[in-house]
């Protein structure tokens, strides 16, 4: 007998891995369903739509980045630590999870519902309101005298841009390639 929600979270780890072949092309609920090896039906069973799959995805992404970015801004006081660490841990996860990097960049949504880009684009918001407030706080230290809006914009298009970079790459270069240098030439920056 199987766990209530497994075979849910089956058909998300499965689309998740297909999302991650580097030439991966629109992905079918037929697709999906002969990978599973079950019907279609099976599949709507679970998820009254693909764009409620996609949605999965998405909570997944929600619930892991935030969790980690939760842990970062409770357990460190410098607000310049905590940007490190919050794009880090940003570049890190897509770089662990490929087929969600797609779904963070939106390829994997195209001629999909366009709530699905609207959530995408409201976790970037989140991302760059929680990256603002770690300013403001490096700002109290006398860390930064920069904007915090302008520079919390500016990391976040560094990592949509290496996300991008990312996907665009077939998986090749890797998000966290040279973060390091990077972050030391940023940081002068803001």
């Amino acid at each position: 007998m199987s766990v209530p929600g497994e075979r849910k979270l089956q058909i998300l780890q499965t689309l998740a891995e297909m999302l991650q072949m580097p030439a991966a092309e629109k992905i079918t609920t037929a697709a999906l369903a002969a990978r599973l090896q079950v019907s279609e039906a099976a599949l709507y069973r679970h998820f009254a739509s693909k764009a409620q799959m996609f949605e999965g995805l998405i909570e997944f992404i929600e619930q892991s980045v935030f969790g980690l970015i939760n842990k970062i801004t409770s357990s460190e006081e410098s607000g310049m630590a905590q940007l490190e660490a919050i794009v880090s841990v940003l570049l890190g996860f897509a770089e662990r999870n490929p087929g969600m990097t797609r779904v963070l960049v939106g390829d994997a949504l195209v001629n999909e519902n366009d709530r699905l880009q609207a959530r995408i684009n409201q976790l970037h918001d989140r991302i760059e309101a929680t990256l603002r407030q770690s300013l403001r706080i490096a700002a109290t230290q006398g860390d930064t005298q920069a904007d915090s809006a302008t520079a919390a914009n500016l990391l976040l298009c560094v990592v949509v841009g290496r996300w991008q970079q990312f996907a665009k790459s077939g998986f090749k270069r890797t998000p966290t390639a040279d973060f390091a240098m990077q972050w030391a030439l940023l940081r002068k920056g803001i």
